[in-house]
Parts: structure tokens; sequence; C-alpha cells
């Protein structure tokens, strides 16, 4: 079995645990830093941490729900995993979560899935293989504009009248995952996606894979591609988007220096 194959179905069995833990009603609390979990999210990590492991008891291990283990860092390979992306969403019974599986090689994905269980909606992608939604190749918009742009981002940020130049008008929404949000720009529902703020690797690595196989863009504002499996997983902000729109983007958010 590939390494796909093996995130895949691991993903949408993780998915099926996530709706009927929900369906039968979620323990939430805050982690320390107050971002929110339930019960779920640690029941699918310890799915995922069990099917994976066994199957490939030589990767390393890097999720949000486990305490990290820096002896990832000596493995070749590594399982960079989201249990579920969107906690806010899930424990809201809204439908914008999902299961994000990386398979991780010298610092770079080489097999990713991003699996919304609520939506059904399963995005594969292999290194050099080409990306899927739900078996079917996808590919990012054409829109050159942002003027009248579909933008996943906050409606707020877009708004501050501190900007150097104004942002024109656009279709603003919001997802609460991370890893959907990139792919939904890679599949041209959206156009872009902009975040000024850190995303943890396992947000973002196995989106990551899907757009870059689409030929969509994924850097941090500085117009910086991403690494994984380093010391301290975290990406300082991002910026998703067509090859067109992405470059008109950077030029607009490049100049800030964030905390």
């Amino acid at each position: 079995m590939t390494d796909l194959d093996l995130i895949l179905d691991a993903a949408r069995e993780a998915g099926e645990l996530a709706l009927k833990a929900r369906a039968g009603g979620l323990k939430i609390w805050s982690k320390e830093g107050g971002s929110p979990v339930t019960d779920a999210d640690l029941a699918v990590d310890t799915l995922l941490k069990d099917r994976l492991r066994a199957a490939r008891p030589d990767y390393g291990w890097l999720s949000e729900e486990t305490i990290d283990d820096p002896a990832r860092l000596t493995t070749t390979r590594q399982f960079v995993v989201d249990p579920i992306d969107g906690t806010a969403a899930f424990m809201k019974d809204k439908p914008w979560f999902a299961v994000s599986i990386a398979v991780v090689e010298n610092g770079k994905p080489v097999a990713g899935v991003v699996h919304a269980p609520a939506l059904s909606e399963t995005y594969a992608a292999m290194a050099g293989g080409g990306a899927t939604l739900n078996g079917a190749p996808i590919t990012p918009s054409l829109t050159a504009s942002l003027d009248g742009a579909a933008m996943l981002g906050d409606a707020k940020m877009f708004a501050y009248p501190g900007w150097r130049t104004p942002w024109p008008p656009m279709r603003i929404e919001a997802r609460n995952s991370i890893a959907y949000r990139i792919c939904l720009v890679a599949a041209g529902a959206f156009d872009a996606a902009i975040a000024l703020s850190p995303k943890s690797e396992w947000d973002v690595a196995a989106a990551d894979l899907i757009r870059a196989e689409t030929g969509a863009w994924l850097t941090d504002h500085k117009g910086q591609g991403f690494s994984y499996n380093r010391p301290i997983p975290l990406v300082p902000s991002l910026v998703c988007a067509n090859a067109t729109l992405a470059p008109l983007i950077l030029n607009r958010v490049g100049h800030i220096d964030l905390p």
C-alpha cells in the first residue's frame, strides 16, 4: 500500500469517527493558550496514531494533539497530522473542518490528504501525481484581478483603514480550517486566502502539497515558501492564491513586519 492510499483510508476512518462523536455529544475544554479542544480531537488523534504508526513504525510523528517528541527530527519521513483542523466549526456543528494528514520527507510533503467528512470532500495529492477532489483533477481559478475576487480571510483585516492602498471590493468569506481554505483555492472555489498570523505545520503541510500540484502559490506574507518537520513547527503567516493574484497580494502585504 502506498503512503497516499494509507493516509486516504486513515483520513476517511477518522472522519467517520469525528462525525459519530459529534452526533453523540462532545466534551469541550480549553487547552493551554485558550484554544478549544474536544474529546473527539483526542480520539481521532489516537486512531490515526495507532493506524499510521503501526503501518509505518519508522516514520516520525507530529500532531496537534500529541506531545511533541524531538525524535521525529532524526527520522527520514514523518506524518504531520491535524486530527480535526477547524475545531471551532466542528464543535459548533458547522461543516468546515477537516482531517489533515501529510507525509513529509526532507522538509517537503510527498503525500497529502485533507478530508472534510461533513462535506463529503476529499482532497489528495502525491508529489508529481497531480491533485484531486474526490478522485477528479483540480485546478486553481484564472481570476486575474483582486477587484471582485473571492477571498478567504478576515473581513475586518481587509477593512482596516491603515492599509497603504485600500483593498478593492471583494467577496470575503471565512472558513475555520486552514487546510480546507488552501484546498478551496487549489480547486478554484476561491481565488485566494490570506492569514497574517502564525499557523502550525499540521495546519498547512498536507494542503501545501495539494496546492503545489495544481500550480497555486503558497508562501508567507514575505513570499517565502515553507519547510516542515522543524524544531519549532510554525509558519509566520500565509498567502495562497492562483499564480496571477499571488504577486498582487504579496505586493500589498510584504512590507508588514509581524510581531
